[in-house]
């Protein structure tokens, strides 16, 4: 993805080096733990239903002589062009529908963070607090999306925060909300469903996003997200920790579900072709 030079988000929030007084994933969760928190809610997943209560208003400490590494840093400057160029996006998709969009906060922390939703931990991967309207990235999440999921390169980290700026659009249209709503009047396993539902359509507007970007990116770009997408289904992330999969525990989708959603997201490139909950199969 061509990026470098180009335009960065000021509404980036820089909290690494600092102590959040994260959530402890001892106790029940056993030696599986950091891989269920992974399925639950990585690339968006509701993180306050495993998040503790605790207070947001706990004062981060700030770690002394933090000095993040030039990767690192390098990593930073390319999730803020790549929330600019979602601030782009979606601030002239709103317009084209009679909308007002309005940008959230993207904050990078290491290890730990407290947020609006509650404490969390680097474990639980890339989240979106509807609470303040942030997302939050501990930028660690590249190497684990290269390394143990097996999906490589810079557009691949582009897909994750695209996701998590489409829980944000869901938000702004008050589906989030409508869907929480709807979750605590049926059963876990009509609720889990209605949760794919968001998650799928979350990566379609991952999709929205790259369509709309399509100047800054070469064959392999969109390939990569396309690779990510199918690392992380429910399906083959619970195959990989137990070696089965519980189809009525899915709460983000199937490998090829979310691989069809965010490829649908890139041809249609608009808000209308992406009602999840609408349709006949997902």
């Amino acid at each position: 993805m061509e990026w470098k030079g180009r335009r960065k988000s000021s509404n980036v929030e820089d909290q690494r080096g600092r102590s959040g007084g994260g959530l402890a994933l001892g106790g029940g969760l056993g030696g599986l733990g950091i891989i269920v928190v992974i399925i639950y809610t990585l690339l968006g997943g509701n993180p306050t239903d495993i998040m503790n209560n605790s207070s947001t208003n706990q004062t981060n400490q700030a770690t002394q002589n933090y000095e993040p590494t030039a990767e690192e840093e390098e990593l930073a400057d390319f999730v803020s062009v790549v929330l600019a160029d979602t601030e782009d996006v979606w601030k002239d998709v709103f317009k084209e529908n009679n909308l007002t969009y309005k940008n959230p906060t993207l904050v990078l922390f290491t290890n730990s963070v407290s947020t609006a939703c509650g404490s969390a931990t680097s474990a639980v991967g890339p989240f979106y607090c509807p609470g303040d309207q942030k997302l939050y990235i501990d930028l660690s999440f590249y190497q684990e999306l290269k390394n143990q999921f097996k999906a490589p390169g810079d557009f691949a980290m582009a897909y994750v925060v695209a996701h998590e700026v489409g829980h944000h659009v869901q938000y702004l249209l008050g589906t989030s909300t409508k869907v929480s709503k709807e979750q605590r009047q049926v059963s876990k396993e009509q609720a889990n469903a209605l949760s794919v539902k968001l998650e799928l359509q979350a990566d379609y507007y991952a999709g929205v996003f790259a369509h709309h970007n399509k100047q800054y990116l070469d064959k392999s770009d969109f390939s990569e997200a396309i690779k990510a997408a199918s690392a992380i289904g429910d399906d083959t992330l619970q195959k990989q920790a137990q070696g089965y999969a519980v189809p009525e525990t899915f709460t983000h989708g199937t490998s090829a579900q979310r691989m069809n959603w965010l490829e649908r997201g890139y041809e249609y490139g608009d808000l209308k072709h992406g009602n999840t909950f609408s349709a006949s199969d997902l």
